[in-house]
């Protein structure tokens, strides 16, 4: 895969995530209430190291990198009811009612579930596409990994570990097949890679 898709795996679950932070911190779960620009302008220092964990996983370079701005994640913008809708997959049915604070919670949580873990697949993606093997690369997969859990807000959202376990079964498994379309040294790589993070997170 080239730079810009492998980033663009990875900024596409973030972007995500800094929105469901958003909708989260403002407490109502009323998207009237959202401000993205005052969610991330308190959040700066935390989103510069994921970025900079995010550029190292995956040895970007500076265009690479500036994807991220160009696609707008951290300007002011609004949370609109089709963003939740798509970040958690279709869990609510189309209707008027989405924008209610119950399906709007309940978006939010079932978005941080499901870009966390798809976030996760494309660092841990990164970090073998340009051949870090797991004692170099598992590391920084788990601080960006407790940043981005941590961007979340403030809602029960699942912890490093978990989002680790619903990864495995999520996404590992089927890569793990012997008859997965991935290569032999690919599966070894992601195996050793979950065998890493499993201890670094304590994870069951």
């Amino acid at each position: 895969m080239s730079q810009s898709v492998l980033a663009r795996e990875i900024f596409g679950p973030l972007g995500g995530l800094v929105e469901i932070g958003a909708v989260v911190s403002a407490g109502s779960w009323s998207l009237a209430d959202v401000s993205v620009g005052a969610f991330v302008d308190g959040r700066r220092e935390h989103l510069a190291r994921v970025l900079a964990l995010i550029r190292d996983i995956g040895e970007f370079d500076p265009d690479t990198m500036l994807i991220f701005d160009e696609l707008g994640y951290a300007r002011d913008h609004p949370v609109a009811v089709p963003s939740l809708l798509l970040s958690s997959g279709g869990y609510e049915e189309v209707s008027p009612r989405l924008g209610e604070p119950g399906a709007v919670r309940r978006m939010s949580r079932m978005g941080a579930d499901l870009q966390l873990t798809r976030y996760l697949q494309a660092l841990v993606n990164a970090a073998i596409a340009r051949g870090a093997d797991a004692a170099e690369g598992a590391p920084l997969v788990r601080e960006a990994l407790g940043i981005a859990v941590r961007i979340t807000g403030d809602a029960p959202e699942p912890g490093a570990a978990t989002v680790f376990a619903m990864w495995r079964v999520a996404f590992l498994a089927e890569i793990l097949r012997p008859d997965s379309a991935a290569r032999p040294d690919a599966r070894d790589a992601f195996r050793q890679y979950a065998h890493a993070l499993e201890d670094a997170l304590g994870a069951r």
